[in-house]
This record gives structure tokens, sequence and C-alpha cells, in this order.
């Protein structure tokens, strides 16, 4: 069972990740670049901070903080732990396979970029889900593409990918449990 699944992720990688071409290279290596959201991060830290007030914010920013380190860190004790090759790296895969990204690492379930992207798009979406109900789709929009990125540059099978949004998400909406709880507990102004 195990045996044909992972068939069917490699197969699914090789689909998706040949759908690629050079025109859209950049793009895609854009998109996975944690710099290119800066301007969405900034977007959100000034929303935050309207929200929230100075005290708010910082314990937010702790928060996220303490969020992307949970996803992050989960993501390297499942590589560790699974030792799944990534496709780049895979004899049978790599030979087949668009290499779009410079550097492949070894080990890929599941995907952190996947992770991190999914967890602040739940942790965010559901903070301004009053104020700015359509943000959540944006947001898990924007997670989506890092994700698909992934898979693109030939650095993750789908399963990694998957794997790590579904955690990601999960992980997310418990951040935003605790975010909540400590709202209250300290007693934080929230603005409308």
């Amino acid at each position: 069972m195990l045996q044909r699944v992972n068939e069917l992720d490699r197969e699914l990688f090789l689909y998706l990740n040949n759908l690629g071409n050079e025109n859209w290279d950049m793009f895609w290596l854009l998109v996975t670049d944690k710099w290119t959201a800066i301007p969405l991060y900034l977007v959100l830290l000034y929303l935050l901070f309207k929200k929230f007030g100075w005290r708010g914010f910082l314990l937010t920013i702790v928060v996220i903080a303490l969020l992307i380190t949970a996803t992050d860190q989960l993501g390297n004790v499942f590589k560790d732990g699974f030792q799944r090759l990534r496709p780049c790296g895979q004899e049978g895969v790599m030979e087949y396979a668009r290499m779009v990204a410079a550097y492949c690492g070894k080990f890929g379930y599941f995907s952190a970029h996947a992770s991190n992207s999914a967890g602040v798009a739940i942790f965010m979406g559901l903070i301004f889900r009053r104020n700015y109900p359509f943000l959540i789709w944006i947001l898990l929009f924007w997670a989506l593409l890092v994700s698909y990125s992934r898979i693109y540059l030939g650095v993750h099978y789908p399963g990694d990918v998957l794997t790590g949004m579904v955690l990601g998400g999960m992980i997310g909406y418990l951040f935003y449990l605790l975010h909540k709880y400590l709202v209250k507990r300290w007693r934080v102004a929230v603005r409308a």
C-alpha cells in the first residue's frame, strides 16, 4: 500500500514538474523566495498594529515567531526521521524531472515552505476574519503558490507539500487559539 502511494506521488510529481518551462522558471523562483513576500508581511504587520496596538502587536509577533519555529522544526524532525530523499536526489526520478532550484537538499518529507506558509495563512486569516473576511482566501492562495513552487522547482513531492500544508494549517490553528487565550489573559485591547 505504502509503495503504491509513493509510486503515485512520484508520477504526480513528474507530471506537475514537467508542466513547467523556462518562461515561467523565474516567476516560480520568485514565489518560493522568502524575500518576495516582504510586502505582504509589511501589510500584515501594519494591520496587526492597527488591530492590537503596541502591546498586542508585540505579543502577536512573539506568537508568530513561535508558530514559524514550530512548523519549521517539526519539518526538520520529520526530514531526519523519515529520511525520504527529495525528487532532485532520487534515482529514477531526477533523470526525468526539471531541476530549477539552485540547491536541492537531501531529505524532503515534509515541506517546511508549505508548512510555514499554511500556518501563517490560517493564523493570520483567523485573526482578521471579522475585519477582512476575504483575507484568509488571499493568504491561502499565497500558501498554495508557495507550496506548488516546491514541486515546480523539483525539490518536493506532492505528498511532501500536502503533508506540510495540513500540518502547518493545524499548527496555525493551535497557535491562533493560544493567541486568543493570551489576548484575553493579558487584557489586550482589540480595535475593530
